[in-house]
């Protein structure tokens, strides 16, 4: 006698309505994957370079194309390539108004400049592998590093990452707020470090993290002792302009 299978969803325990909801989700996926390599490229790319950027069949990438078009969150242009559409702007500033995120952060942002402060981020996570810097004021400083809005970095590298990952360190004894900061110092990039602090919003839900960054070299122990207290305050007043609450 055949054993029976150990999987519930064996291929004959598959339904048809089983089966095309599973379809439905991949070709979602697969869909999504090329709007995200549209959103990295910062420019328009041909049939073929999406196709080899997704490592899907261009046959597959043409099907998926008429629906994203249809939707306009793709739009082709006249030389036959393909970038983002009007939907892809909407979305963004449905995000922005629903999250209130710039406008109540970018006001903590530019007092850590008027501060003196090294140039300050916010950052969020995007997948399971990267977080996507949301927003960056660059510091009054001479030299700065290279870090813009929109950048997607690794989230195992660096302070910003560090604090993401780590689901802000909601340490409830309110005297050890350092102990929620993190410091990267050369990790992502050997000429660069940073120091990120955990940003909170209702229900102690982590928003997101806030970093300064700069050269590796304004980053000895006296300035980070300097920047520990500025970036704390910061990540207070940004917790409570989002509605969170940074102590218990």
């Amino acid at each position: 006698m055949a054993a029976m299978s150990s999987n519930p969803q064996s291929t004959k325990a598959i339904s048809p309505g089983y089966a095309a909801n599973m379809t439905g989700v991949a070709a979602v996926d697969r869909a999504l994957s090329i709007v995200k390599t549209l959103e990295k490229a910062r420019r328009p790319l041909t049939l073929t370079e999406i196709a080899e950027a997704t490592e899907l069949y261009p046959s597959t990438v043409l099907r998926l194309m008429a629906s994203l078009e249809k939707s306009t969150l793709v739009v082709r242009h006249r030389d036959q390539r393909y970038g983002l559409g009007p939907l892809a702007f909407l979305v963004g500033k449905a995000y922005e108004a629903t999250t209130r995120m710039e406008r109540q952060l970018l006001p903590v942002m530019a007092e850590l400049v008027r501060q003196g402060a090294e140039s300050p981020s916010f950052h969020v996570r995007s997948d399971a592998g990267n977080r996507l810097c949301l927003l960056r004021l660059d510091s009054n400083h001479p030299t700065v590093d290279r870090v813009r809005a929109g950048d997607r970095l690794p989230i195992d590298r660096g302070a910003a990452g560090k604090v993401l990952l780590a689901d802000g360190a909601r340490i409830e004894d309110a005297h050890d707020d350092y102990a929620r900061l993190r410091v990267s110092l050369g990790e992502r990039d050997p000429s660069c470090a940073a120091i990120a602090g955990p940003v909170f919003g209702p229900g102690d839900e982590l928003m997101g993290s806030l970093s300064l960054s700069g050269p590796m070299e304004r980053f000895h122990e006296e300035a980070l002792e300097a920047m520990k207290p500025l970036l704390l305050h910061a990540c207070r007043e940004a917790t409570n302009a989002l509605g969170g609450e940074w102590a218990r």
